[in-house]
């Protein structure tokens, strides 16, 4: 059986053997006024995506498959020419709610930060940087997060795949911009975390399946090899692509006084590129002098206890660098923003798996959209919002079977294909989730040429994943991302 996605925007029966049952676009819009001034219209709903299906080489005609939910933020009496920007965040699992209510909106969360957390019941107050005042916003959530969800009868599993999920989104963009007559219009992709990943695949499906040239990514803590990443014996890469963090982390934690973080983290790189990835590559063959200097060396960078770092042979994952670092305060930190802190539920674990950072802020970020999207959006569904769900476990990423999770060589291809093409990169230093120095590391492997490379910004930030919910992390982000959408295509 072969499927194609359909385009018809028409209400579709979908017939049982005892019931005839109708899906359909749930959309409402409100007119709003931004704190600046900016006049603009929300449509806010469930999008029904269908497809052919053929059977023996006929036709069974175009079947929903899924509900899709979507936030739309546009101008009101603006031409086709304004931007339009297309985000999501990532997971997978994860609806848009962060970079929605944490950066891009009109409106956003009343988190606080580190340090300063709002408490319950939190709020929502206006973002006057918006996004929204230099382009159209599109807020994306994939099958299982946020509203959205798959058909009566349909398999859930089917769309928690790499592939399924990319041409999903972009069927998704494909379609809002056919409907809104928004060909024209400049065309952005801005994902966070493997949203990063899905940007560039969905790019290339854009580029490949229907001729759509996309002008940007933004990509925000980034990744595009999973192997950059993900532990694994043999593997020493992401151990060196770690250490770069654990000791901005440090740094953040009082264990460098007197230095500043930059002069850290570049010691601490060209540590990592140089000296301890030679001790890592050499394995038993490295001589006791040898051994015992990486032990003293990593020890001065992240502050660790150098009979942790003997024990572990110079190799620790994440998890056990949160559980170790502030072990002696009784402190467990991030991984998603290690500034953040709290006690570990087993003060004698080896490791901590319960991220303090997600704890402090999914309570603000889930009672702002719960509370946003029906009494400001005007959108009324009794679903639970799914803020980061598990239900999309286990991830399939069986098309990469033998081979590492890797999307570089498509972004190297879109850089080629489309020469107007920016991409946008934005790093956390206390980001342990998806480090800077490993996503550097596969920028700097790709085989671009000086021109692609020269399209390609990269900015950096004192904070954690979600570097917005510093306010001068956030200031910073959008005005660079002001710039990113406002360049005129024709002089690029």
């Amino acid at each position: 059986m072969t499927e194609e996605f359909a385009t018809e925007n028409t209400t579709v029966e979908k017939t049982e053997p005892d019931a005839v049952k109708e899906v359909s676009d749930d959309f409402v819009t409100r007119q709003h006024t931004a704190a600046a001034g900016l006049e603009y219209t929300t449509t806010t709903g469930r999008l029904v995506l269908r497809r052919e299906e053929t059977k023996d080489g006929k036709s069974e005609g175009f079947k929903p498959k899924a509900e899709i939910f979507v936030v739309a933020y546009t101008k009101d009496n603006s031409t086709s020419e304004r931007p339009v920007t297309f985000a999501f965040n990532g997971g997978p699992g994860s609806s848009s709610v962060w970079l929605h209510l944490g950066l891009l909106g009109p409106r956003r969360v009343d988190s606080g930060d580190v340090g300063a957390m709002t408490p319950p019941p939190f709020g929502l107050v206006d973002n006057p940087e918006t996004l929204l005042e230099h382009s159209d916003l599109v807020l994306i959530d994939p099958v299982s997060t946020g509203f959205s969800r798959v058909i009566e009868g349909e398999k859930t599993d089917e769309f928690h795949a790499f592939v399924e999920d990319r041409d999903l989104v972009a069927e998704v963009i494909r379609l809002w911009t056919t409907r809104n007559n928004r060909w024209l219009s400049p065309k952005y992709l801005v994902g966070e975390s493997y949203g990063t990943l899905r940007a560039v695949a969905v790019a290339g499906r854009l580029f490949d399946a229907y001729g759509m040239a996309v002008n940007g990514l933004g990509l925000i803590s980034t990744v595009l090899n999973m192997s950059t990443l993900r532990f694994f014996p043999g593997s020493d890469t992401p151990y060196a692509l770690h250490l770069p963090t654990y000791a901005a982390i440090a740094h953040y934690h009082g264990r460098h006084p007197g230095r500043e973080l930059t002069d850290v983290v570049r010691e601490a790189e060209e540590y990592a590129s140089r000296d301890f990835g030679y001790a890592l590559s050499q394995g038993a063959r490295l001589t006791q002098p040898e051994y015992d200097d990486a032990v003293t060396r990593l020890s001065a960078l992240t502050t660790l206890d150098e009979g942790f770092i003997r024990r572990t042979n110079l190799r620790w994952a994440y998890h056990e660098f949160a559980a170790e670092l502030l072990r002696a305060e009784g402190l467990a930190v991030g991984r998603i923003d290690g500034r953040f802190t709290a006690p570990p539920a087993n003060p004698q674990s080896s490791s901590s798996t319960d991220d303090p950072s997600m704890r402090a802020i999914t309570g603000p970020f889930a009672a702002a959209i719960n509370h946003y999207v029906r009494a400001e959006l005007g959108y009324e569904n009794d679903l639970p919002y799914e803020i980061l769900t598990a239900r999309v476990q286990p991830w399939s990423y069986r098309t990469f079977e033998g081979a590492p999770v890797d999307v570089s060589d498509v972004l190297e291809r879109l850089m080629v294909h489309n020469p107007a093409l920016r991409v946008h990169v934005d790093y956390g230093y206390q980001d342990g989730a998806t480090p800077h120095f490993a996503a550097e590391y596969v920028f700097a492997h790709m085989a671009l040429n000086d021109e692609a490379r020269a399209r390609i910004s990269h900015h950096y930030h004192e904070a954690g994943h979600m570097m917005y919910l510093k306010p001068e992390c956030r200031l910073a982000q959008l005005e660079a991302l002001r710039n990113f959408v406002t360049v005129d295509p024709a002089q690029n």
